[in-house]
């Protein structure tokens, strides 16, 4: 009997023993999952921060190429054509002038005065590709509504364009950069895509001005984009998602496969809008 009782007993013992060495083991096992599981997230997170990071070197070094290429344009051409134009406006107005008849004297002035009106029209000019004066004066829907009208009254494509929810302007360099952004993408696609009709509409929703532009031709989808604006060419695509990331916005590709036409959405919340 004292025999069956300690048999018993070590019986519960080793019972208890393995349960407690397997709890022991389940518990490390679990100890262990969890470390490698957040060095595992540790690691993606370390990744996913060198990407992003990377992504800003890419549309810091796009926006400053932009800069650039903006700068050298307009050096070109103040020194290609105002600096021609100047010159010879002097050459009309030098010393000898005085001692010249006064019908030569009159031809002169009135060659070197045509001359400073061109000079005039030309930096005039320039100074509208970089501040166009109907979206300065009148804001971000006549400018844009011009921009289609220009290009609908070419009679090489249908162009339409419509603000449904406008009360209110956006600050200046919001509207400057959304209305770059709408000009980059119709260059894009008067030159690409080969559309029949492009369409643009505005509206706002749940605190977000919303533009949604749609033509009928090749296009993008939202893979695409991610992809170019990753690599080292699409600099245009670049430069939209630069001036996207200063109005905070969002830019949206896709293919409406019923419509049969491409849809590029932009989202900029306003919340952060300051009174322009």
């Amino acid at each position: 009997m004292f025999l069956l009782q300690t048999t018993a007993t070590n019986g519960i013992s080793l019972v208890l023993f393995l349960g407690t060495l397997g709890m022991l083991v389940l518990t490390i096992g679990l100890i262990l999952f969890i470390i490698f599981h957040q060095r595992r997230v540790i690691r993606y997170q370390l990744q996913l921060q060198r990407m992003e990071q990377e992504q800003q070197k890419i549309l810091l070094k796009a926006s400053i190429h932009l800069q650039e290429a903006e700068r050298q344009r307009i050096a070109a051409d103040l020194h290609d054509d105002a600096g021609p134009l100047l010159a010879t406006a002097r050459l009309y107005l030098t010393e000898n002038l005085v001692n010249m008849d006064k019908e030569s004297q009159l031809q002169s002035i009135f060659q070197a005065r045509q001359i400073l009106d061109d000079t005039i029209q030309l930096v005039r000019n320039i100074s509208h590709s970089l501040m166009p004066p109907t979206l300065k004066n009148f804001g971000l829907e006549s400018a844009v509504n011009d921009m289609f009208y220009k290009i609908s009254n070419s009679g090489a494509i249908q162009a339409f364009s419509r603000f449904h929810e406008y009360g209110q302007r956006l600050p200046m360099e919001i509207e400057l950069n959304l209305f770059r952004v709408v000009q980059e993408l119709l260059n894009n696609i008067l030159k690409h895509s080969q559309s029949s009709f492009i369409r643009l509409s505005q509206n706002q929703r749940d605190g977000v001005f919303v533009l949604c532009l749609q033509h009928d031709g090749h296009g993008l989808v939202q893979a695409d984009f991610e992809e170019m604006n990753k690599s080292a060419n699409g600099l245009g695509l670049k430069n939209i998602s630069s001036r996207l990331k200063v109005a905070q916005g969002s830019i949206f590709f896709e293919k409406d496969n019923a419509s049969k036409y491409y849809q590029i959405t932009i989202e900029v919340p306003t919340e952060h809008f300051s009174q322009p």
